[in-house]
């Protein structure tokens, strides 16, 4: 990955930034947000004792960890459009920016393949569907959209990739199943993922499902949609800040009630990224960015630490990798005792640091996550103050 020394700041995943028409602070501080979301939700110290807000829902329902992947996939939508809002009216240069977003989507995808090989490279059971290579398709396709087609085009898209898929989990019947499923191993995305990979290649090898399948890049497609939609009018040289900000609120509300209400057919679910979760988390993202923009952007509202906040979002590569391969290798690395007894790195972090100081298992396991947060966030603000930052 390149190493940039550059003030500028690094945007979404992969970086790119407002460059055109300033920053958007609010962009910046909500990625940085999420980030710090991401690192509590994913390394509790025990997954069997976690807080509710911070766990993702079982399966149908809505919890706050499950707003993580679908703002990631928002801001890197609205990222694309300050990053190259540029260069749209300039057809001579797609092919140049086409190859470059080539090569972020390939070391995305290189990168998420090593996160499932971590840390024995079992060539024969790992991972190959995951967050990052989703990431990966959806930021060029996303890119591909802004590039080649009208804000009117790209948001009928989004409605008939949201319906699209909704008929193909709800009408189209599982082959060996003879209907239609919205269950984890038998729904017709779990059945494409085994035909493609093998259960042996998916997250739940037993059951042969996984939650970033293949056929769910129909709906996240349409969730980088309104990442798009939303940056173009944020972008808008017509409307003023305020104005910007009430549209965004409105439609926003209205797509997250559309997601409510959808929920009655077609449940909010994350692992089926369905129709309506798409609704309710981009509407909820839109929500939480048009408040940001009002304070931030528009009222011009600078707190002393607010710094922080866009460090944690300055380097999402690196702290997306590097968080998921070393907590992959601190849980799965066996090392051995003096005595031949078996344990992992983690587990004894865990057991050293947290356990023997709180006895409630809830409160051990969020400080254990806590502790994990804090180191990265300061590995974030050490980089973000020498002005290094890496790129895909």
């Amino acid at each position: 990955m390149p190493i940039s020394t550059s003030a500028a700041l690094s945007g979404a995943l992969p970086p790119t930034t407002a460059r055109t028409s300033g920053r958007l602070l609010s962009l910046d501080v909500f990625r940085g947000l999420t980030i710090v979301l991401m690192l509590l939700v994913n390394s509790p110290g025990d997954w069997h004792f976690y807080y509710a807000p911070i766990t993702h829902a079982a399966w149908n329902g809505f919890q706050l960890a499950d707003l993580v992947f679908p703002a990631f996939v928002f801001i890197m939508g609205v990222a694309v459009v300050y990053g190259l809002a540029a260069v749209r009216e300039q057809p001579e240069q797609h092919p140049r920016v086409l190859r470059r977003v080539a090569r972020r989507v390939f070391v995305m995808l290189v990168l998420g393949l090593l996160i499932g090989l971590l840390p024995k490279f079992y060539f024969t059971s790992f991972r190959i569907p995951g967050v990052l290579q989703r990431l990966a398709l959806v930021y060029g396709l996303s890119v591909i959209c802004f590039l080649k087609l009208s804000w009117r085009q790209q948001a009928w898209l989004a409605v008939v990739l949201l319906a699209g898929y909704a008929l193909l989990l709800q009408a189209v019947p599982v082959p060996g199943l003879g209907h239609a499923s919205l269950e984890k191993a038998t729904n017709l995305g779990a059945w494409l993922d085994r035909l493609l990979f093998t259960k042996n290649h998916l997250y739940v090898n037993e059951e042969g499902w996984d939650p970033e399948s293949v056929l769910g890049l129909i709906p996240s497609l349409a969730s980088g949609l309104l990442g798009v939609l939303t940056g173009q009018w944020l972008r808008a040289t017509g409307p003023d800040g305020p104005t910007k900000t009430v549209w965004l609120f409105v439609v926003s509300s209205g797509a997250l009630v559309l997601g409510l209400i959808w929920d009655g057919w077609f449940p909010i679910n994350k692992a089926l990224w369905s129709s309506s979760f798409v609704l309710y988390a981009g509407g909820l993202s839109g929500l939480i960015l048009a408040a940001l923009y009002f304070l931030l952007d528009v009222r011009g509202i600078r707190p002393t630490w607010l710094w922080l906040l866009v460090a944690c979002g300055s380097n999402t590569l690196v702290v997306f990798f590097g968080s998921e391969a070393l907590e992959r290798i601190l849980t799965r690395l066996k090392l051995h005792h003096a005595d031949g007894s078996v344990f992992y790195p983690r587990d004894w972090l865990y057991n050293t640091l947290c356990r023997p100081y709180l006895t409630n298992p809830y409160h051990a396991s969020l400080a254990w996550a806590l502790i994990y947060t804090c180191l990265w966030v300061g590995l974030l603000a050490v980089l973000y103050r020498r002005r290094i930052f890496f790129t895909a």
